[in-house]
């Protein structure tokens, strides 16, 4: 990317206490483990059960990487307050932005919950990836440019928090983000918030989908009084897709919604919105390329059961959901 670039409750926490945990990992010595990529080596590889890997509370300054032959893991923290797991490699720092992540997991079946994954590169960096990768719920990414790299797959996101600057959700996976919050964050001087950028280039099942998600700005952005500009995304491919629905868009959304990649205005892209609410929702200013969805029936596409078919794996992972429109 070539500017400054570069996450039933009830029932999930009672089932998060009972959970059969396989490993632990403390860093006051109480676990089998005190860093989480020794506990990852010492899991099963081609696991076809699930593997629980405990993360207690504490400070993990780690790259972490969860290897194709590592499936089936799921991380429980202690909550997206107490389990933080940092790097802070960057492109600026020299590394490639796919090798900048703090977490990057390749495991077919990966599950977190209750964690933080941030990249503290900071926004002089350029891209610092927080993560890359599978199903999540309660965690938190925090980072500036490119905080969550969707490289690939099906992938799910609830009641997660995800902070970034220029395309802080970017990448070519099939991805759902249910109940979530998207905090835009203060970026460089003269730089413009872009909180998607999809890479869809050929007819591929893949694109970015947001239901009944919140967006709004981070602290250190509502500070500037609209001092910086904040956009939905911008396609970063020619086919690129993504669809905001039944979402609340705070009043730090510009009214033309979206952004042309480099000045280049689209011709082939699907951007949509569908019954979404807020200061920020109304679609009268929106750039002539965005489509309106009026029609349910349409609308019904890009739901979780449709769209990464996730009635067939989300129960699997404990994770609540809902399938449908709301």
């Amino acid at each position: 990317m070539l500017a400054l670039t570069v996450l039933i409750t009830l029932w999930w926490s009672s089932l998060g206490k009972s959970m059969p945990i396989d490993t632990t990992v403390a860093q006051d010595g109480s676990g089998n483990f005190t860093r989480i990529a020794d506990a990852i080596l010492a899991a099963p590889n081609y696991s076809k059960r699930r593997y629980y890997i405990k993360i207690k509370e504490g400070f993990y300054r780690e790259n972490i990487f969860v290897g194709e032959q590592k499936t089936n893991i799921t991380f429980v923290g202690d909550g997206m307050n107490k389990t933080v797991i940092s790097g802070n490699k960057s492109h600026g720092g020299g590394f490639k932005t796919y090798y900048t992540a703090t977490a990057g997991i390749e495991g077919e079946g990966f599950v977190a919950q209750d964690i933080t994954f941030e990249n503290t590169a900071g926004p002089y960096m350029n891209q610092a990836v927080a993560l890359r990768n599978s199903a999540f719920f309660r965690c938190r990414f925090q980072g500036y440019q490119d905080t969550l790299y969707t490289v690939k797959g099906k992938q799910f996101f609830r009641e997660c928090e995800i902070y970034g600057t220029v395309d802080f959700i970017f990448g070519n996976a099939a991805v759902f983000f249910q109940n979530s919050i998207i905090y835009a964050k203060k970026p460089l001087n003269l730089q413009t918030n872009t909180i998607t950028a999809q890479k869809r280039e050929q007819d591929e099942k893949t694109g970015t989908i947001m239901q009944n998600c919140t967006i709004k700005a981070a602290d250190d952005l509502r500070q500037e009084n609209f001092k910086f500009k904040t956009f939905l995304g911008r396609p970063w491919g020619n086919l690129s897709r993504t669809i905001i629905m039944q979402s609340y868009l705070d009043d730090i959304i510009d009214p033309k919604g979206w952004l042309e990649w480099n000045g280049r205005s689209p011709d082939r892209v699907y951007y949509a919105e569908y019954k979404n609410e807020g200061p920020g929702a109304n679609t009268g200013g929106r750039v002539p390329w965005e489509k309106v969805i009026n029609s349910s029936i349409e609308a019904t596409n890009f739901t979780l059961r449709n769209f990464i078919e996730g009635d067939k794996w989300i129960p699997a992972t404990g994770i609540p959901f809902f399938l449908d429109l709301l």
